[in-house]
């Protein structure tokens, strides 16, 4: 009988493996089609169908880098690796994993272990150098950081006599100011693909960090009854959308003001035009256009995910810690008649957090690994009450209850939040009480998402959902000036 039934046993374990197999290429299909959260979803059932297989925790790493749940894809590749320490794969995901989340130590230990194991492959070769660079890099910066208060770029910049040569017949200040003239010529400049002149993006770049920094870190305006103000998402480079938006619901103006709530940059590969389209506007209407910061304003994804390569690529290394400084002075939050919140990323990991202690956060800073200022830069909604460790790995996921209770005790109305693609470029969540607005559309030329974008009148505060659809732009590819790690393992 025991014989009979271990048999039995047996073959229930095979048909779990040939169920789990079965499942794993119908998640690879959707994998090949780019719809990763069906991936993601076939690949768990093949887990389900056969718990002890490392390739299928792998996959379902990568998809879940694909769609930017670094915390998740971490903790797939080191169950894998636990699986089978002999998995390559597993070290090359893990490493992703750590990259994507600025964690390069514990990335170049998982190089060193490949290069140890295969030590002909040049393509683990070129990762390990590549990834020992950045540490090295890192722990140089950190040195000077402690050796000397850091000086501003602007100190060292002499504007003034910087040349703008006969030949150049782009747009230009008017008198050292940015006009409506300049803007529109500066728009359709950066649609032809051509540069702006290197004097004219330090010049707006000098005089945005000014008025920045003189900026409180939550924003409080009052809508007028008649008024109507455009929140948008995350545009991440996608320059070509952004125009599209301009195009659909009118160039801002002091009565047609916007809110861009943080993720200009990166990914896409016209993130400075984007940057300095954005960072104009700022300077023609100051109280009528408004910018918030994201979690990609930051140093550490700006080298791993393009703008720093963009910016590099098109003008200088100096350039870019301009505007790492100016990121630094990018407010953090916004309120609308003391009613409506707005911030890139959402809610924070404790309770008792109040409007007060958001005024009072010093940003000029990298954000920390955690508190409000890191929360509202990074965590997102889930649909369960409670909290739950964050999917990306930094700051949390926060449920209806948390939304709720914070919402009471600020007596505010609803939060509005960009940070995470939608496929239909918005979503309403938490009954109604937490918002995600999305702007760039087709997200990464691969997504197939729409684009939206938000009006919220004085008179009823009563969000209204604008849909838009991605638009052709040139054939530079995203993630085109991304570091070489991101972007092989992301392939």
């Amino acid at each position: 009988m025991a014989h009979e039934s271990e048999n039995g046993s047996e073959e229930k374990m095979a048909e779990g493996s040939n169920d789990a197999e079965l499942l794993k290429e119908k998640a690879n299909q959707y994998f090949k089609d780019k719809d990763y959260e069906n991936a993601i979803k076939y690949y768990s059932e093949a887990l389900e169908a056969n718990p002890t297989n490392a390739v299928y925790y792998s996959n379902r790493s990568l998809a879940y880098l694909r769609t930017e749940c670094y915390g998740y894809a971490l903790a797939d590749a080191t169950r894998a690796l636990e699986i089978d320490k002999n998995y390559i794969k597993g070290y090359y995901r893990r490493a992703t994993s750590n990259m994507a989340l600025g964690k390069f130590k514990a990335a170049l230990k998982d190089y060193e272990t490949v290069v140890r194991v295969r030590p002909n492959d040049k393509d683990a070769r070129m990762k390990y150098q590549e990834c020992n660079k950045i540490v090295k890099r890192k722990a140089f910066e950190r040195a000077i950081a402690s050796d000397e208060i850091k000086k501003s770029v602007v100190d060292s910049l002499d504007i003034e006599s910087m040349t703008i040569e006969d030949d150049y017949d782009g747009p230009q200040l008017e008198d050292g100011k940015v006009t409506l003239k300049f803007m529109r010529e500066m728009m359709d400049w950066f649609k032809d693909q051509k540069k702006l002149h290197r004097k004219c993006a330090y010049q707006i770049l000098v005089q945005v960090k000014d008025l920045l920094s003189k900026l409180p870190s939550l924003i409080e305006i009052t809508l007028k009854e008649t008024e109507k103000l455009t929140i948008c998402g995350d545009t991440h480079g996608q320059y070509y959308d952004l125009l599209n938006i301009f195009q659909l619901n009118g160039l801002p103006s002091e009565t047609n003001p916007y809110l861009f709530n943080g993720d200009f940059v990166d990914r896409g590969s016209f993130s400075l035009e984007v940057i300095l389209t954005l960072f104009g506007f700022k300077l023609l209407y100051p109280d009528n256009f408004f910018l918030l910061r994201g979690n990609h304003e930051t140093d550490n994804m700006n080298q791993m995910y393009g703008f720093e390569g963009e910016v590099k690529a098109k003008y200088t290394a100096q350039m870019f810690q301009l505007f790492s400084e100016v990121f630094q002075w990018l407010p953090l939050a916004q309120c609308m008649n003391s009613k409506v919140l707005v911030m890139h990323g959402g809610l924070f990991s404790e309770d008792g957090v109040t409007l007060d202690d958001l005024r009072k956060i010093e940003r000029n800073r990298q954000p920390p690994d955690s508190g409000p200022m890191c929360d509202l830069l990074w965590s997102d909604p889930q649909p369960q009450n409670g909290r739950s460790v964050s999917k990306r790995g930094v700051s949390c996921q926060f449920g209806p209850d948390v939304t709720e209770h914070f919402l009471e005790q600020n007596k505010l109305d609803f939060v509005v939040r960009s940070h995470e693609v939608k496929a239909e470029g918005y979503e309403v969540t938490h009954s109604g009480k937490c918002i995600t607005v999305f702007s760039a559309p087709n997200y990464c030329d691969q997504m197939g998402n729409k684009g939206a974008y938000i009006h919220l009148r004085g008179s009823d505060l009563k969000p209204e959902f604008h849909q838009f659809t991605a638009v052709p732009h040139p054939n530079v590819k995203p993630m085109a000036y991304a570091n070489t790690l991101m972007q092989m393992g992301m392939m």
